[in-house]
């Protein structure tokens, strides 16, 4: 594809679609001499590729490092890439200064903003309570799905989908959707199961303590894996007093969001780490910035191995004085 600005922003709006999380980062000033002009943008995925145009090859590896951990924390961040050294760092403030004396000479200020993927809710059922679900979770950002043979357009608006059916075989695999059974005795096992069954980030089930240990000797007969029956949340929400159908919803959501946040900390971790190991990076003797090996254009024979260098600049001046950095390569 091409790179242009609204190339990247077209395809920024496909990822968007697929549901598919990225970071979007935006060059909005320079003070030149600067390979990119303002309004370069590149998207940055969780595994750290990039497509589109940022800067060169030292300002890159720096904007992929901060567009995953925005991934990682979902704050934007405003990146300021310069020679000079700035009075205090300002991190907490939502602006980073990186100190870069081996690029151009002028200063990038870049900003990275993450779009994460809207969570998916499947709710089974088409009760009180699974329809104060559908609204409140859509207003809290959930794309939800309604799954029951009575299930209609009509009484659930919120709605991002529909599927009037017994099962959720017709449903695509989103990325670890939040399952929650509510259909309150209407077929509350074979629902259970099926979302047992699948790759899914959370099962619950709207019940009374007896009844799901009703459904949890069902699930055993039926061969569940004990494992993946200890996942489900029986009877499911945080204990908060729910009276009405509106603040059990709540109470569910609360604990979806307890979970989701939990688990994407943990996730985010897993993202970075496989970036890292997939980048395997060393460090420029000359100015100290991080070089990804795989894509280090200047590199140099040493008695220690190859040296990479972020530039020409870099390799240039090692190679003028390889003695005056031989302490940087340990």
């Amino acid at each position: 594809m091409t790179h242009t600005p609204a190339a990247i922003l077209s395809r920024a709006a496909e990822l968007g679609g697929l549901g598919c999380p990225y970071a979007l980062a935006t060059v909005v000033a320079v003070s030149r001499p600067t390979s990119a002009k303002p309004g370069a943008r590149g998207i940055v995925h969780p595994d750290g590729t990039i497509e589109g145009w940022v800067g060169g090859s030292c300002a890159q590896p720096t904007v992929v490092a901060e567009a995953l951990r925005a991934l990682a924390d979902g704050e934007p961040r405003l990146l300021r890439i310069s020679p000079d050294v700035p009075g205090e760092s300002r991190r907490a403030d939502g602006i980073i200064d990186v100190v870069m004396t081996c690029h151009s000479g002028g200063t990038l200020e870049i900003f990275v903003e993450p779009h994460l993927a809207a969570p998916a809710l499947w709710v089974a059922g088409v009760t009180p309570i699974a329809r104060a679900l559908v609204e409140i979770g859509a207003a809290m950002g959930f794309r939800s799905t309604v799954v029951d043979p009575a299930a209609t357009a009509e009484a659930f608006p919120s709605a991002s989908a529909i599927v009037a059916a017994r099962s959720f075989d017709d449903l695509a695999d989103a990325a670890s959707p939040f399952v929650v059974v509510a259909s309150q005795g209407q077929w509350d096992e074979e629902a259970v199961e099926a979302a047992l069954r699948r790759d899914v980030a959370y099962v619950g089930l709207v019940a009374s303590s007896r009844r799901a240990a009703a459904v949890r000797d069902y699930l055993e007969v039926a061969g569940v894996p004990a494992e993946r029956a200890a996942a489900l949340r029986a009877p499911c929400g945080l204990d908060l007093g729910a009276a009405t159908a509106g603040e059990v919803a709540v109470s569910i959501l609360a604990e979806v969001i307890q979970h989701r946040r939990s688990d994407a900390a943990a996730a985010a971790v897993r993202r970075e780490e496989a970036a890292r190991d997939a980048m395997r990076e060393e460090t420029d003797p000359v100015c100290g910035m991080r070089v990804d090996v795989g894509s280090a254009r200047y590199r140099s024979e040493t008695p220690q191995g190859i040296t990479y260098f972020c530039c020409l600049g870099c390799k240039e001046a090692f190679d003028r004085e390889p003695q005056r950095f031989a302490a940087s390569l340990g």
